[in-house]
């Protein structure tokens, strides 16, 4: 059974010790914000206040190379949805409609200031359909949903000095002659229609990788 569960296919690029070493990551991070929430604002607002940074864990200790992991969508995205959900639910109450246009414009606000982040929508909600305790201000939430962002971002930088991951991270530099150029890839993605959670640059170097493979076992055989 046990040797059947480690055959489970991951994510590309993925193994189990890469996913231990990104659970004890989480574990480190969300402990760290937690704690210092629970300081700012009282141990039960600091459970609601430290949720959608869970989700924020996950990306920045599971997958650190994701354009959605990076610091400063991390950090933008969850304040700049918080500040929207707040905005929209000082206009129109804490309804559903509130809380569909909350999440539909932080997304729109997060791609125009290149900061998409996934927990941000989470933001948004919380920020709507929050209990009570978000009654108490937009500071009582903002203050310790920015701080959780950041400490969990300084918490990634510094465990993946010695996890083997460069974050934030930095692409493979390019060959000096690559044969895939960037408007071969821009091409690629125009023609796919869908948007990739990888960043070109990283994209143009795993198919070079992918190439040079395929060319040295064509000439194996």
């Amino acid at each position: 059974m046990a040797r059947a569960l480690l055959k489970l296919r991951l994510l590309a690029g993925a193994n189990w010790r890469e996913r231990l070493i990104a659970a004890l990551g989480a574990m480190l991070g969300i402990g760290l914000t937690g704690w210092v929430a629970a300081l700012s604002v009282g141990s039960h607002a600091a459970l609601l206040l430290a949720a959608p940074i869970g989700a924020s864990a996950v990306l920045v200790f599971a997958v650190p190379a994701s354009p959605l992991a990076q610091p400063w969508p991390v950090v933008g995205g969850c304040a700049i949805s918080t500040l929207v959900g707040f905005g929209v639910a000082a206009l129109l109450g804490h309804g559903a409609i509130a809380a569909g246009l909350a999440v539909g414009l932080a997304i729109v606000l997060m791609s125009l200031l290149r900061c998409l982040h996934p927990p941000g929508g989470a933001c948004a909600l919380l920020a709507v359909l929050g209990s009570a305790v978000l009654d108490q201000g937009i500071g009582f939430a903002l203050v310790p949903m920015g701080l959780n962002a950041l400490l969990l971002v300084l918490t990634g930088i510094v465990f993946h000095r010695f996890s083997g991951h460069s974050y934030p991270h930095r692409p493979v530099p390019a060959p000096a002659h690559p044969r895939i150029q960037p408007e071969d890839i821009d091409a690629a993605l125009a023609e796919a229609h869908e948007s990739f959670d990888v960043s070109r640059e990283d994209l143009a170097a795993l198919l070079e990788a992918a190439e040079r493979h395929a060319i040295a076992r064509r000439g194996r055989r």
